[in-house]
């Protein structure tokens, strides 16, 4: 191979990378794409673009839609809002939808709205489709005791207005079930809000419960309504029974004290035979005082003896079986 055909493929070889090169880094398909459609993006733009570090094709796609459905925008807007994070196509079909739906939306609040986090796809069709927000099982208990168990359903439409700042889902759910909650507890009887349960609805709807929510509150509607425990009664059972146990516990004080007293007295009731036993026994030292005194003479003593003797025969005489001496044994 001559020298002339090795610089002719080198030359073929260095313009099919420099075509290659250029075709990855300048979108032509792209660009014949939007001149097909009408839409008027210079090369230059779109090589901007990917200095910007900014995809073409999430730019012009989008801008193609939204010229083709009659929408006035352009470049900048849209790659402002790609690099401030949103979601570029998903505006612009929120611009469209609501276009059709004859729903006034400008590109500014349908990009305030995609920044903030919401899906604005999903509100303007919301807008056009209410939406039905099923509450759980909420229970109350009306006045009577009797617990009751509500679910509602609550059809709701998106408030584009108020997307950016209003609370969401959560809120809405929230506030249905505290509504629901002080109608029951509001009413004399359950046997009310079984017979008529439109005046959970009723009440509930006429408290504005969508005010500072992305939406607005269409109708509540109660899905189910059962009765659950006798919480009246229950309470009732339970402070009956923490009564019971509370009388219990004094009446258990009363017997504890009791039998402290009890005690108290046979401990008494034995320091005073201790101290009659024990002054019995001062009583012989005391009579050998008065005999060595002289106090009490000898005869005197046998005269005692005497007269203790006698008493102690007719004793026995008025008590021929000798109870008196068995319980004097026995104490």
């Amino acid at each position: 191979m001559d020298t002339s055909m090795i610089s002719f493929v080198f030359m073929i070889a260095v313009v099919i990378i420099v075509l290659s090169v250029f075709f990855s880094f300048v979108p032509v398909m792209l660009w014949i794409s939007a001149l097909a459609s009408g839409v008027s993006v210079s090369i230059l733009t779109l090589v901007a673009m990917r200095l910007r570090r900014v995809t073409p094709s999430r730019i012009v796609n989008p801008l193609i839609k939204a010229r083709k459905a009659g929408l006035d925008l352009n470049t900048n807007q849209l790659e402002s809002h790609f690099l401030a994070g949103g979601n570029v196509d998903r505006v612009v079909d929120a611009l469209v939808a609501a276009q059709r739906a004859d729903i006034p939306l400008g590109f500014e609040r349908a990009a305030a709205i995609d920044l903030a986090g919401r899906d604005v796809l999903q509100a303007v069709q919301m807008s056009v489709n209410p939406k039905v927000i099923e509450t759980p099982i909420i229970a109350a208990v009306a006045m009577n005791g009797i617990e009751v168990r509500a679910k509602a359903k609550v059809t709701v439409r998106a408030n584009i207005d108020r997307l950016v700042g209003g609370a969401g889902e959560e809120t809405i759910i929230a506030r249905v079930g505290e509504g629901i909650v002080t109608t029951i507890g509001s009413s004399n009887k359950h046997k009310d809000v079984l017979e008529n349960p439109d005046l959970i609805s009723q009440t509930v709807l006429n408290k504005g419960l969508d005010a500072g929510t992305a939406f607005e509150i269409l109708s509540i509607d109660i899905a189910d309504v059962d009765v659950g425990k006798n919480i009246g009664a229950q309470l009732q059972t339970d402070q009956a029974e923490a009564d019971k146990r509370i009388a219990q516990a004094k009446a258990e004080e009363r017997r504890a004290m009791a039998v402290a007293t009890e005690q108290e007295m046979k401990a008494r009731v034995e320091e005073m035979k201790a101290k009659v036993v024990e002054s019995e026994a001062e009583v012989p030292l005391a009579l050998a005082e008065a005999l060595r005194t002289g106090k009490l003479g000898v005869m005197d003593y046998y005269n005692m003896q005497n007269v203790m003797a006698d008493t102690s025969m007719r004793e026995s005489f008025g008590d021929p079986e000798g109870t008196k001496k068995n319980d004097t044994d026995k104490k």
